[in-house]
């Protein structure tokens, strides 16, 4: 006779289910939405929270990290906060309640609550792959966010904001987004603790961009240093098409930013740009994967990471070239500044390459900050800790600079300037 051994379940874990048949009556959708969430649950309660004998989660052990889970709270009160760019048209999720009237003009937007609703969105609540832990919990649990189109030759001149402002509880969103051919625009998606209360958030944004759209997306996530993060950026690049995604993570106290894609469409270019702020007892993963699916493609990824006090962090970088993707120009790096000797970073990039003409690299490099450019400093006169803080400063400031936005390059500077004085 075959006995299967239950899993016993965490606490985390037990909350989770609690949560869900507490909550399932004010969860959005019937029919094909309630069996995808049920399915998902299943899922979660039958393998538990990922642990580091899954592979993708080797680093973060999240059925041994995420110990708490908060209840949802229907009184939690969060407030829609300025834009980082004065005249950014702003579409607002308040502990998880989205508010579609900011939407700016000639983008069609309807909160996902209402594809939810009426079921079309019960196709998005599936798992990416057997380890897809956070696509797991955020489709058990999603209630609201954005479902997104823009237009076919449509540019926005000023930036779109999805501002996520959460004060307590539990907040999970869903982003579905398509820039139509010839689209261009700039999106942030920005997530702000406004108090000291624990938050569990999930997300997962799915951009698809048509040929020849020209799109850059910013994440910043400022959770609190009790929050857990959990976020899923997913894309699919058609011809010409051109992604360039820019990760800033400054808060929290266990994130997981996972970034998945694949170019389908000759010509297609994708650059990655992450500056990870670690301080105090965070653990912070992002974990990349993209494949070039198809010839003349390229992309790059630069990962710049500063670790204080007892921080720990992941970078996992995997690029897949497919059989007879010829012509793909691919290349990694992640760089990291370890400023504690009781801070910890895991770097593991990796190539999987099937084609023979091809140009592919990655490296990654963790030190301590030069001596020599500190002594140079220091000769002109310049204090030791603020001699250090402009180092530190520099190390990362070289990738928002990248960005062609002046007002939003001197925000995030002084967002990057602000964190660094306080944990420095």
């Amino acid at each position: 006779m075959n006995m299967q051994t239950a899993i016993t379940m965490t606490a985390a874990e037990t909350a989770l289910v609690d949560a869900y048949n507490a909550e399932i009556g004010e969860l959005p959708g019937e029919g094909a939405v309630l069996s995808a969430r049920d399915t998902l649950l299943a899922d979660l309660k039958k393998q538990g929270l990922p642990t580091r004998r899954v592979e993708s989660w080797h680093y973060t052990d999240l059925r041994a990290l995420l110990r708490a889970v908060p209840a949802f709270d229907s009184t939690a009160f969060a407030e829609k906060v300025d834009p980082l760019v004065a005249g950014s048209s702003v579409l607002t999720v308040l502990n998880g309640k989205a508010d579609a009237k900011g939407a700016p003009v000639g983008v069609n937007v309807r909160t996902y609550r209402e594809s939810l609703l009426d079921g079309v969105a019960a196709a998005d609540l599936i798992e990416r792959d057997p380890e897809d832990a956070i696509g797991r919990i955020n489709g058990s649990f999603v209630r609201d966010g954005f479902e997104i189109e823009v237009p076919e030759g449509t540019e926005l001149e000023q930036p779109m904001e999805l501002q996520l402002v959460q004060s307590a509880g539990q907040s999970h969103s869903r982003f579905p987004v398509t820039f139509g051919a010839n689209t261009k625009a700039t999106v942030i998606e920005r997530h702000l603790s406004v108090s000291d209360a624990a938050s569990l958030v999930t997300v997962v944004s799915d951009l698809i961009l048509d040929d020849g759209a020209d799109i850059t997306w910013i994440i910043l996530q400022q959770q609190g240093v009790s929050d857990s993060h959990l976020a899923q950026v997913n894309f699919d690049l058609g011809t010409n098409a051109k992604l360039r995604l820019f990760v800033i993570n400054a808060g929290g106290k266990l994130v997981r930013q996972e970034v998945h894609g694949v170019t389908t469409g000759e010509g297609a270019d994708f650059k990655l740009r992450g500056i990870n702020l670690l301080g105090g007892e965070t653990h912070t993963d992002v974990t990349f994967t993209l494949g070039h699916d198809v010839p003349n493609t390229t992309s790059t990824e630069v990962i710049r990471n500063v670790l204080f006090d007892r921080a720990k962090g992941v970078f996992q970088g995997q690029i897949r070239v497919a059989p007879g993707a010829q012509k793909t120009d691919a290349k990694m790096a992640c760089n990291t500044l370890l400023l504690s000797d009781d801070a910890d970073f895991s770097a593991k990039p990796e190539l999987e390459i099937f084609a023979d003409d091809v140009q592919c690299g990655h490296g990654a490099t963790v030190i301590d900050i030069n001596p020599t450019h500190l002594y140079y400093l220091r000769a002109r006169g310049i204090p030791e800790n603020k001699a250090r803080a402009m180092l530190v400063n520099a190390f990362v400031d070289e990738i928002v600079e990248e960005l062609e936005d002046e007002s939003l390059i001197e925000t995030l500077e002084a967002i990057i300037a602000a964190w660094l004085e306080k944990h420095a």
